[in-house]
């Protein structure tokens, strides 16, 4: 029987009880399918409720194959190794034991003589290549993930899930992975956000508010498609908001037609023109037809709400969401980091950045790029203060906003509107709430504590409380923005730095997020060679 992932009726649920999605029915072929959707809407849950051995609290989920899964977090023992992450610490032992000379006969029958080899294949599909005894805690969290992803396909599964696989990946890593899943032959289930991955995808997985719609062909088909529903769901609202106003017309004129013919008889029944059982037989009558006509009028009207809601909930699904922010009014000449022959690091006699110097004036939008471990975020520690330099001379504007990936100039015990207020003391109670709902953040939605976040909605709250305020910094620093984000997000996020008008230090690997924000220069700290203005070329 052909590999396949079939989930019938299936409903998933939050630890707490709350409903993710409802009555979801999708089949998964040996093709390769992204699964997107906004954060929170539970495309994580599903994933994992495809993995073996898991028990469905609603519907069922039938599995022809065998899977391998990637989450996103795993922790790491200490001490393991790489050869731990493939199972085969015994099996290498068994081998080297062989090498040596002392393995028994029994041994010698069970060895894997093809296991180095293969173990080193799979790495090198990957792009990477450390030994089977290197320690994990030496490798950096990227390079952890590529290895977990050899690991993954030396086992040769029917179904490869992977949830976020090019999170905190470099560009190598990212087309280590790109280039896996291009030519992979099997099935592949995938969660991310990385419109580059998504571009390899065979058929696109959306999960809404309204459950789950398959869409065949890769990101760009699947926004194609998208862009004529979202025509055709404007459509359908504005003809919904007209025969509503339609509706409510003929009920006016409907309502005054009534009160003009009541008044008249109210006036003949006043001159005594007509006989009382006769008047009151009309009265009666005239109650009752205008009774039913109001029933009629209401159902009719409660249709027709019901048409634009629904109209209304299908725009907000598929219509992009967008962001704006006040001014900086940063000048172009206006000097904002200068650094001049710095090196930076934990150790003293270890520095991470070697005799580094560059600067950014205006509001320039500069892209710190390398490999994984090359001092991108030990650089923008730098930068915003939270690291004190060996040597060389660092000065920077005060008025700046790091965005680490855990968004630590949020409080997490408090919630989103209480952390605008923090930031942003002068701002009045109708200004704070304006401010977060241009980031979504509406009604009760601000009064969400941070620390209940998902990772993207987190970033978002950042964003809101520091750029929504009326007066935001000039220099806004961004340590690998769209790791956690949603595509949705991620273009709102787009959408507002480019309106933004201070200057961007940004660490990033999604070159389509580097290219939409309008980037107009990278610094390289992997080449290490210096340019003419004294940046990193």
């Amino acid at each position: 029987m052909p590999a396949s992932i079939i989930l019938s009726n299936l409903s998933l649920f939050t630890p707490d009880g709350r409903a993710l999605l409802s009555d979801i029915d999708l089949t998964f072929a040996a093709e390769r399918t992204g699964l997107v959707g906004r954060n929170g809407i539970g495309k994580t849950t599903l994933l994992a409720s495809m993995s073996e051995g898991h028990v469905p609290q609603s519907g069922r989920v039938l599995i022809n194959g065998t899977l391998g899964l990637l989450r996103q977090d795993v922790q790491i023992l200490e001490g393991a190794t790489v050869a731990d992450l493939f199972g085969a610490r015994h099996a290498l032992e068994l081998l080297r034991r062989a090498e040596r000379g002392e393995a028994s006969a029994e041994d010698i029958a069970a060895i894997d003589w093809t296991l180095e080899v293969r173990l080193e294949t799979a790495l090198a599909r990957l792009g990477f290549d450390p030994t089977p005894d290197t320690e994990l805690s030496r490798l950096s969290g990227g390079q952890i993930t590529r290895v977990r992803l050899a690991a993954l396909v030396f086992t040769e599964p029917d179904f490869l899930l992977l949830d976020e696989p090019t999170n905190n990946l470099d560009q190598n890593g990212r087309k280590a992975v790109i280039d896996l899943l291009s030519g992979w032959r099997g099935g592949a289930i995938v969660v991310s956000h990385d419109r580059g991955l998504l571009e390899t995808m065979d058929a696109i997985v959306e999960l809404t508010s309204l459950g789950a719609t398959r869409y065949g062909g890769n990101w760009s088909s699947f926004r194609a498609q998208r862009a004529v529903e979202l025509a055709a769901v404007k459509h359908d609202l504005a003809h919904a908001e007209r025969h509503l106003a339609e509706i409510d017309g003929k009920a006016q004129e409907a309502a005054e037609r009534k009160a003009r013919k009541d008044s008249g008889g109210r006036k003949k029944r006043a001159k005594g023109d007509m006989p009382r059982i006769l008047a009151g037989g009309r009265k009666d009558r005239s109650e009752d037809t205008g009774g039913k006509n109001t029933q009629i009028a209401e159902r009719r009207r409660a249709e027709a709400l019901d048409a634009v809601d629904t109209a209304r909930r299908r725009v907000e699904i598929l219509q992009p969401l967008s962001a704006k922010m006040p001014a900086t009014n940063l000048p172009a000449g206006r000097e904002v980091v200068w650094l001049d022959r710095v090196s930076a690091g934990y150790q003293p006699d270890r520095p991470v950045l070697h005799d580094l110097s560059f600067s950014v004036v205006g509001p320039e939008r500069v892209a710190l790029v390398g490999p994984n471990g090359s001092g991108k975020t030990t650089l923008l520690k730098l930068i915003a203060g939270e690291l004190r330099p060996l040597s060389g001379i660092v000065r920077v504007r005060p008025d700046l906003a790091l965005f680490d990936q855990k968004i630590s100039l949020l409080d997490a015990t408090i919630s989103i509107l209480e952390n605008f207020r923090r930031l942003n003391p002068k701002a009045g109670a109708n200004e704070c709430h304006a401010a977060l709902a241009r980031f979504m953040f509406r009604a009760d939605a601000a009064l969400q504590t941070v620390g209940h976040l998902s990772g993207g909605q987190m970033f978002r709250a950042g964003l809101a409380c520091v750029l929504g305020g009326p007066a935001p910094p000039s220099l806004l620093i961004l340590d690998e923005p769209t790791n956690h984000l949603d595509i949705e997000s991620i273009e709102a996020v787009e959408a507002g730095l480019q309106l933004y008008d201070g200057a961007l230090l940004v660490v990033s690997h999604d070159e389509a997020f580097l290219q939409a924000i309008g980037v107009t220069r990278r610094l390289d700290l992997g080449a290490g060679a210096q340019s003419p203005d004294g940046g990193i070329v």
